[in-house]
């Protein structure tokens, strides 16, 4: 059955002179396809048969070698069931192992079908078909070796004919096509030469002159254009700021360091957020309009720079600074009754109602972008479904393939590298049990180091408060700028030794989990640190307010919270320089590099959220507190930077800080800003302010300043009638706080109601794909006995038609 493959076609014979050597005629190529066209068909046949032949022979033999027997799925060296031929060639082409693998198709294929979409297009384009040129036209078989393999034949005609057809098409769909046919670079290299057009013809096309330069020019801006583009992006990336540091900070150091840097990088977000406002409608309009100087500034010597007061007084650094009055309005009477700004014409503008609102609304809008923040990092950090296959993922689909700089893709490499350790060891970290001995062990040494650390945190406060206690009968006054850095540097020096005290006492927990001690050490801190504000809080408005009746004390808070802010940063540059220069240059002496200190995660984050805490609680007595803290930021990054990189080592264990970000988020969102707010909050509502100084020197409280323009606005007229029903009605009543307090839980229930949803749809999902395996492996045997049994039925009459001529000889022999 088997045949030659071998194309023999009925070409006349051509003299060998090479004055005879010339094309055939039209009507010597006429035969030569029509031949070519028999021969392919009676090809196809005989490959048809020959294919049906070997897949007969192949199945009798696999039924001849398994007779006898239970013929079940048979059993390969790994335990994998072994499926006959007919079984492996209908699993080879079912969809799922042809679809999307480019690898498994064949070349030949691929060209074919890229070769139809080219004819395609050129159609589309109005360019002449290959069959309606005339036979002399089309190209000669005569040079065509018809002894070859048939494959290499058709495969080499096809991709002429790609080429051929690409050859017709424009350069930017040349390009086109060749960047989505699913081949190698090699293949499509060779491609892009051949489809080149000769130069003859390039030259040719060169001449006609407005059509040439026209193209020209078109691919020229298309090229700037697309340069244009790219710069643009790489200048987006440039304006991202810390692109390169961060990248750097995690392929070396890890997720769990990386998200301190972060987390520093979004407070300086929240802080230029916050200021904008109180730039554009409170410190500019203030500057714009100066109040008349009460006395002579004081001279500047230095040391306001650390106490904030002096010179800094007299500016819009502090509350005291701004004007009660109507600013730019002829002869208005402020809301005093005292002086007026005499400017003539404009819109008139009134301080005390901008400062409340102003204040008010910065505090609004950080709030709605700290809620949209922390959900935004809740959703990234815990994701509906499971981190099955992530190992794969991380392995097979991290690698950014448009890397081409070496920096660039040794950073990429140290990144993959820092995150396979880290997925390895939260494998290892869950794969750990421990004995009830143990356990109760941990148990009794958990209790007792937080006994100790609860002990410490109750003497920090007793001693914060004793201290404030004795700086009030002292009377410390004014002038005296060193005593007025006592009660800082005492709070600094309490929450940078604590810490320390912490850190020794976590070494007896031996906690297992590296994220747990993290978390552990985040959350005595921040005890520590919300026992120590709120003490200072009743210190400022429970105590100073009292004390200092004839004197700004609003202007004393807000040089309090600037103090803290100023010694807060100078101890942690030398907790910088002590707690891990010093260390590591001590450990570089002694025992190399093993004693390298490790970047303190918890420590360093807490002292981020303590600052951001200063700042809110400081913004109603010095607008101007966000920007010494985007100030202090900012150097805040770059020194920790350089610490690290030259000081610290990767953490020892390795770990994963997937939720990181969030449980910063939460803790910056709850007990930080919602602390300041209450604070801020009873200040406006419940504190007397001075009656010297300040945009609210006359009112009982700030809040009225709201009522006032109320009552000046109910008797200007029935144009402006709803402003006052919509202050008090909104404003003043509670119902609003109810339905928004209301809105607010129907909507955190609805989104876990959602999750919840989708958590049980994807288990169903699974579930079902599950299932789908199994019907495929429960159809799949089925069909494999079926066969089996036809082919044992098959054989069986095979043998019992060929039995009886086998008898009849036997008897003829033995008579």
């Amino acid at each position: 059955m088997s045949r030659s493959l071998a194309f023999v076609l009925n070409v006349p014979e051509t003299p060998q002179d090479p004055e005879d050597s010339q094309e055939p005629s039209p009507y010597d190529e006429s035969e030569v396809h029509d031949s070519f066209h028999q021969l392919i068909q009676e090809q196809s046949r005989w490959v048809a048969e020959e294919g049906l032949e070997l897949q007969h022979r192949a199945l009798g033999a696999g039924a001849l070698g398994a007779s006898g027997s239970d013929r079940q799925a048979l059993l390969g060296p790994e335990g994998a069931p072994v499926y006959s031929t007919a079984t492996l060639r209908i699993l080879a082409s079912m969809p799922s192992r042809t679809i999307a693998a480019s690898t498994g198709r064949s070349r030949g294929a691929i060209i074919s079908q890229y070769y139809s979409r080219t004819v395609r297009l050129r159609r589309r384009a109005g360019r002449p078909q290959l069959r309606d040129v005339g036979r002399s036209a089309r190209p000669s078989l005569r040079l065509y070796d018809l002894e070859l393999d048939p494959a290499v034949l058709e495969e080499d005609e096809k991709q002429g004919l790609l080429v051929k057809e690409l050859q017709g098409l424009t350069v930017a769909q040349r390009d086109h096509m060749l960047r989505g046919m699913p081949l190698s670079l090699a293949e499509k290299r060779c491609l892009r030469v051949e489809s080149r057009p000769p130069r003859g013809k390039r030259r040719a096309r060169g001449r006609h002159g407005l059509l040439s330069c026209c193209s020209r020019l078109r691919d020229s801006c298309i090229l700037a254009s697309h340069n244009l583009g790219l710069v643009l992006l790489s200048g987006l990336q440039a304006l991202m700021p810390w692109h390169y540091a961060l990248k750097r900070i995690g392929g070396q150091f890890g997720s769990s360091v990386l998200s301190y840097f972060l987390f520093l990088k979004t407070l300086l977000a929240f802080n230029t957020l916050l200021l904008l406002p109180l730039l554009a409608f409170i410190v500019a309009v203030q500057a714009a309009f100066p109040p008349a100087p009460s006395g002579s500034a004081p001279a500047f010597r230095g040391l306001e720079l650390l106490t904030g007061g002096g010179c800094f007084t007299h500016t819009v650094m502090y509350y005291g600074y701004y004007s009660n009055a109507t600013l730019n309005q002829p002869c208005a009477s402020p809301l005093d009754g005292g002086q007026c700004t005499p400017e003539a014409g404009g819109l008139p503008y009134n301080m005390p109602l901008a400062y409340l609102f102003t204040v008010g609304v910065a505090f609004f809008i950080t709030c709605i972008t700290l809620v949209y923040s922390m959900s935004r990092s809740f959703g990234e950090s815990y994701r509906v479904g499971s981190t099955s296959g992530v190992h794969a993922i991380t392995v097979f689909c991290s690698w950014d393939y448009k890397v081409t700089q070496k920096w660039a893709s040794r950073l990429q490499h140290d990144n993959i590298r820092t995150q396979l350790k880290e997925l390895l060891a939260e494998g290892q970290l869950r794969q750990r049990p421990r004995r009830a001995c143990g356990r109760l062990q941990q148990g009794a040494v958990l209790g007792l180091v937080w006994l100790l650390c609860l002990g410490t945190t109750l003497v920090c406060a007793l001693a914060v408060y004793t201290f404030s206690e004795l700086v009030i009968q002292s009377r410390v006054s004014a002038e005296r700028d060193g005593a007025l850095l006592a009660l800082p540097l005492v709070v600094c020096l309490l929450n940078l030794g604590a810490p320390y005290l912490f850190r020794v006492l976590a070494v007896l927990e031996r906690h297992d989990s590296p994220v747990l001690e993290v978390y552990v050490a985040i959350c005595r801190n921040l005890i520590l640190k919300v026992v120590i504000l709120g003490i200072l809080c009743y210190h400022w408005l429970g105590r100073r307010v009292g004390t200092l009746k004839d004197q700004c004390w609003e202007d004393f808070v807000g040089q309090e919270l600037y103090r803290l802010m100023v010694m807060d940063f100078i101890f942690t540059l030398l907790d910088t320089l002590l707690g891990e220069l010093v260390w590591r240059l001590i450990s570089e002496k002694r025992s190399q590099r093993k004693g390298k200190p490790e970047f303190d995660i918890a420590g360093n984050v807490l002292e981020l959220i303590y600052g951001q805490t200063l700042t809110w609680l400081g913004v109603l007595f010095s607008p101007l507190l966000p920007a010494m803290q985007i100030i202090k930021l900012l150097f805040l990054f770059y020194v920790k930077k350089t610490s690290l990189m030259a000081n610290c080592q990767a953490p020892r264990r390795p770990w994963k800080a997937s939720h990181m970000s969030t449980v910063f988020i939460s803790l910056l969102c709850f007990p930080s800003f919602l602390g300041a707010a209450v604070f801020l909050c009873y200040a406006i509502w419940q504190v007397k302010p001075s009656s010297i100084c300040g945009p609210f020197r006359t009112l009982d409280t700030m809040y009225e300043a709201g009522k006032v323009w109320v009552r000046h606005l109910e008797k200007a007229g029935p144009g402006v009638s709803w402003l006052p029903w919509i202050h008090r009605y909104l404003v003043e009543s509670a119902f609003p706080i109810y339905l928004a307090s209301a809105l607010l839980l129907a909507v955190i229930y609805l989104n876990i109601q959602v999750v919840k949803g989708q958590r049980k749809v994807i288990c169903l999902l699974k579930e079902q794909l599950s299932n789908e395996g199994e019907d495929k492996i429960f159809l799949i045997n089925k069909l494999q006995r079926i066969y089996e049994r036809k082919e044992r039925s098959r054989v069986g009459r095979t043998e019992e038609a060929v039995m009886p001529p086998a008898v009849f000889t036997d008897d003829w022999d033995a008579q």
